[in-house]
């Protein structure tokens, strides 16, 4: 996972239920801030995936096309063997899932 830009900070496009579930954070205006954020993320949803973070000029945000969020499968050949529709409507976990075992079964 890579934590990119906040998609609902309280200084920009904040969100109903952000707010009634306490989820208040303000744009990070540095690479600390990121990692702060990006790590209650983490601890939050109790995630047990590797977490990178995206750098403050949003590198990986940009070239993925990635907010909200979006999921990617690189293969082994560092080929993007699959690509989601933006988030939230394209976020579909089980269609990576199934990405993930068409990449793993040979042929």
């Amino acid at each position: 996972m890579v934590y990119i830009q906040e998609a609902h900070p309280v200084d920009g496009w904040q969100v109903d239920p952000n707010v009634a579930e306490g989820i208040l954070y303000h744009q990070p205006t540095s690479t600390d801030e990121r990692e702060a954020v990006a790590e209650a993320c983490v601890l939050t949803m109790k995630l047990s995936i590797p977490t990178l973070i995206d750098d403050m000029a949003n590198t990986v945000d940009l070239a993925y096309a990635a907010l909200p969020d979006r999921l990617y499968l690189i293969d082994a050949a560092g080929r993007v063997a699959f690509k989601s529709g933006q988030g939230p409507w394209g976020f579909k976990p089980d269609d990576l899932e199934a990405a993930i075992e068409r990449v793993l079964t040979p042929v």
